[in-house]
């Protein structure tokens, strides 16, 4: 008998859900100045970064490597199975004493995110679809952004009195709360529609993803949008830090940030209903592109404009680019039908991985001056859009794409 959901009990177990991938990075930002002795590396050594680096490969791998088997087993044994993994990785980070064991647990930490990050299209597409899937995706998005407004502030309230270690131990607890949602919650994919796990049906799901010209545009235009706030993502607190000053402000003004965004997204239904979802991509994407003209036109008098002045224009263009990851990734997996759970997989860790990839050209060059930032906003964004409108130019109808047989 099929399980009955409200739409609020959808959106907040998938929030949920990619609240907790988001964790892992949210939580540790805050604490890189308490990790770093403890790991035996020295004050203000930039090899901290390398736990969000290892840590967003995992999540990006976890997607392409386990996104298959929630197709074969279901979504919640597949999500029982990495949440299971992440509580592994959490509690071997917490107990590291050194770099290259932290590394090790946090991969397997952000591996066993994957499912869980991969959940909330996978699961979104075997509930919604079209426009419907797109106000869902966005609805989950702003509840997900409580995440990181509160994660930031509860991080550093951990710290004032007590260890990162306990901090981590919260992903623990967290994750098993996780599970026992899942259990009530319950599956989404009908066991008719499971499929057999082999190398050729898996091997042509992808095949699938690759030449579907719509779906892989959508996805790559996501992978940019994501490149540009992934810079922000690893360079903020160095900036806040060593071109500003503002260490102390940085968990604060973190967190505060994800307001406006979390209003944007609740705002962006009421457009999707009036405009469709392809639209409001668009105009959400051009926003950016005109905010970052402004920001690189402003870093290139002395790579330092006026701190409140870059904070509103990086903001703006964050809110507006991240409308676009649930949009497009609702709009990249609108042909694919019963390779939901593939296809996110693969969406997943093209877009995070790539995005961490895209990022690293640019963090790397962020020393005393937010130019390659603002540079990198720009770029990204313009590609961006021009692969929408490339995805768009060639669109057909979902019923004139070929499934896979």
């Amino acid at each position: 008998m099929p399980v009955k959901r409200s739409q609020v009990s959808v959106v907040c177990f998938l929030a949920f859900m990619n609240g907790l991938a988001a964790f892992g990075i949210d939580s540790s930002l805050p604490a890189f100045d308490e990790i770093r002795p403890d790991i035996g590396l020295s004050d203000g050594s930039n090899q901290i970064s390398l736990i969000v680096t290892v840590y967003i490969i995992g999540v990006s791998l976890g997607q392409i490597i386990l996104g298959p088997f929630t197709d074969r087993f279901g979504r919640i044994p597949s999500l029982k199975f990495g949440l299971t993994l992440y509580m592994f990785g959490a509690l071997g980070s917490l107990l590291s004493q050194n770099l290259i064991t932290i590394l090790i647990f946090r991969f397997f930490w952000g591996l066993g995110s994957g499912i869980p990050a991969s959940m909330r299209t996978t699961i979104a597409r075997d509930l919604y679809s079209g426009d419907e899937m797109a106000k869902v995706m966005s609805k989950i998005m702003a509840v997900f952004l409580l995440g990181p407004i509160i994660t930031p502030l509860v991080s550093e309230g951990f710290l004032s009195f007590t260890s990162w270690r306990v901090v981590y131990l919260l992903g623990i607890v967290l994750a098993g709360i996780g599970i026992l949602s899942s259990v009530w919650f319950g599956e989404t994919l009908p066991s008719t529609k499971k499929r057999n796990l082999d190398w050729e049906m898996t091997s042509k799901s992808f095949k699938t993803i690759f030449s579907t010209r719509l779906t892989i545009s959508y996805v790559l235009a996501v992978t940019f949008g994501q490149g540009a706030f992934v810079i922000w993502l690893s360079s903020s607190q160095p900036i806040f830090d060593l071109i500003y000053g503002r260490a102390n402000q940085f968990a604060v003004i973190f967190s505060i940030l994800g307001i406006p965004m979390a209003i944007a997204f609740f705002a962006s239904n009421y457009f999707i209903s009036l405009f469709g979802a392809k639209r409001v991509a668009i105009f959400s994407v051009v926003l950016s592109v005109l905010s970052n003209a402004v920001s690189l036109l402003l870093a290139l008098g002395d790579g330092v404009p006026n701190f409140w002045i870059w904070l509103i224009l990086i903001g703006s263009s964050n809110i507006f680019l991240s409308l676009l990851t649930p949009i497009g990734l609702s709009l990249a997996l609108e042909p694919m039908g019963d390779f939901a759970g593939t296809a996110s997989g693969v969406a997943g860790a093209i877009s995070l991985g790539g995005a961490g990839l895209l990022a690293a050209i640019f963090s790397s060059q962020i020393n005393y001056t937010v130019t390659p930032l603002a540079f990198g906003y720009l770029l990204y964004s313009i590609i961006s859009l021009l692969l929408i409108f490339y995805a768009e130019s060639g669109r057909k109808t979902i019923s004139e794409i070929s499934p896979v047989t």
